[in-house]
């Protein structure tokens, strides 16, 4: 059965092509872009709107090479949760709490900017020496399984619903001609939504409710809000000694997407634009997001396996799909529309993408011919798979300890994001090469 062919010109598509591929982006990252907000209690106008402006400059600064989606990360949903407690243990409200929370955010951005410089100074290819195949292909396996339980718990809601969306995508995908075969995950969601519909699965109350019209940016849940108030300077310092160490994760993983993107596409985007201009794009962008009361940003997954399934790689797909995010960010009524889209058609697309990212990091591993002969390659590739998995899923959820009166949480991902760096770089026989030439994209993809 032959695959489709890789698109790197989505123009000689047509335009009304064009669209159609966009919006099956715009639904790729919707679901988990605002489950962010609704879990935290932040705006999802807002974080429509800076995830489509953070895509934007992302495409700006990488002068529109890279095909990547910025949207909400989950990796500060704990970091977010420990500030709205200690706002509340002082006598701030939860709406306080999250924009001090937000200063921490905005901290960690900058961060990014850090290792920017260090790229742009030393070299893009020198800095990747302590990131091998070795470390990233393990890291990008655990992100895609890190996300994957969320997945099953979405289908739990109703695995009717959710198994019209994977059996959608699959046949699509896998028998499907033409267009359908390149916009199986907008098929699967639209298919299952409809379903759920007409089973009177869906609540379109908040739908009824909600204006055309709105602004999505509201200065009371600003940072800026704190300027014309009294501050609580040891709350900052809390936020940001909280939430500054889990951008340690957050780097890794846009270093693993960035290359699983590559991978994807078939370019080297660490050579070309360069690691240093990814990470400005991924750090101002969660910056700006967090200093207006939108989440941190981070690069989606979700519409790298849309990458993986389509072969339709042009950076414009994606900018439109920005652009749309952009304009229905000013649309409540959009909003409740897809906030009322039932957990279990999230669910059962998020199964099939989230699969895919842990795949692409195999085939990082593969691709780049990671020697497992060699006792330190297995030893690092244990040590990553095991203390991400096993810290996520133990009773505490995180390795935690203290810095004077607060107290610092670090994921199983950051973890052992460190743990594989350190032991890469202090082993012996350290490899530190990729592949010496992009594999053929028309290879790419297939599991």
């Amino acid at each position: 059965m032959s695959e489709p062919k890789p698109i790197y010109h989505a123009r000689e598509l047509g335009v009304p092509k064009m669209i159609i591929l966009g919006l099956q982006h715009l639904f790729a990252m919707f679901g988990a872009t605002v489950l962010v907000p609704i879990i935290t209690g932040l705006s999802v106008s807002t974080t429509l709107l800076f995830a489509g402006i953070a895509t934007m400059f992302m495409h700006f600064v990488t002068k529109r090479k890279v095909p990547v989606f910025l949207g909400s990360s989950f990796a500060f949903l704990g970091g977010y949760a420990i500030v709205k407690e200690a706002a509340a243990a002082a006598g701030y409200t939860e709406q306080q709490g999250l924009v001090y929370a937000c200063v921490g955010v905005a901290c960690a951005g900058l961060l990014y900017l850090v290792l920017s410089f260090v790229c742009r100074a030393y070299g893009s290819k020198k800095v990747m020496k302590f990131f091998p195949p070795i470390v990233t292909g393990p890291i990008i396996m655990c992100v895609g399984l890190h996300l994957a339980p969320s997945a099953i718990d979405n289908c739990n809601a109703n695995w009717g619903i959710a198994l019209v969306a994977i059996a959608v995508v699959i046949i699509c995908n896998i028998w499907g001609k033409g267009m359908v075969k390149i916009i199986p995950i907008l098929l699967g969601v639209v298919a299952s939504y409809v379903v759920a519909a007409a089973t009177g699965n869906v609540d379109f109350s908040a739908v009824a409710e909600a204006k055309w019209f709105g602004i999505p940016i509201d200065g009371s849940r600003t940072v800026f809000s704190l300027f014309g108030g009294e501050v609580n300077g040891g709350l900052i310092a809390t936020a940001i000694i909280t939430i500054l160490p889990i951008a340690l994760s957050t780097m890794m993983e846009h270093i693993g997407d960035i290359n699983a993107i590559g991978g994807t596409v078939g370019k080297d985007f660490v050579e070309d634009p360069g690691l240093h201009r990814t990470l400005i794009g991924d750090g101002v962008g969660t910056t700006l997001a967090a200093l207006f009361g939108a989440p941190a940003n981070t690069t989606y997954g979700e519409n790298t396996g849309v990458l993986a399934l389509t072969k339709v790689f042009d950076p414009l797909v994606i900018e439109l799909a920005a652009g749309f995010a952009i304009l229905l960010s000013f649309c409540p009524k959009f909003a409740a529309i897809i906030t009322s889209m039932p957990a279990a058609t999230i669910g059962g697309v998020s199964i099939i993408l989230y699969g895919m990212i842990a795949a692409i990091g195999v085939r990082n591993v593969v691709e780049n011919q990671v020697d497992f002969q060699k006792s330190r390659n297995v030893i690092i590739a244990a040590l990553i798979l095991c203390l991400t998995i096993g810290i996520e899923y133990s009773a505490a959820g995180a390795i935690s300890f203290q810095v004077g009166s607060t107290t610092i949480s670090l994921s199983g991902l950051a973890i052992a994001s460190i743990v594989g760096i350190v032991l890469n770089a202090i082993l012996p026989g350290k490899d530190t090469g990729f592949a010496d030439k992009p594999k053929d994209a028309a290879t790419l993809g297939r599991y």
